[in-house]
């Protein structure tokens, strides 16, 4: 999506820390954006939602696949570019 962005993360520790990996993304990439464009990527703050079973997390993943087709930006899952899952087929989600 041109104009924000959805991630669907897991903990793969009881360390995982989703408040550091946001920060440590945010920081990156938005680093590399000012240095290219000269201007903020990030507007400070994110929201987040806890997802506690496998039913919800498909519904989440499909939510997000299908949003560029819903913003008129393909017609069909796979095709916008920036849209895409190591876990997930789409096909099947």
């Amino acid at each position: 999506m041109p104009d924000h962005l959805h991630l669907l993360v897991y903990g793969t520790s009881e360390r995982a820390d989703l408040k550091a990996f946001v920060i440590h993304y945010k920081k990156l990439t938005g680093f590399e954006y000012s240095r290219r464009a000269g201007r903020r990527l990030w507007q400070p703050g994110y929201y987040d939602r806890v997802l506690r079973d496998e039913e919800a997390t498909e519904a989440i993943a499909r939510y997000i696949l299908e949003n560029p087709i819903r913003a008129g930006l393909a017609r069909q899952l796979g095709e916008y570019p920036f849209a895409g899952s190591d876990l997930f087929d789409p096909r099947q989600v």
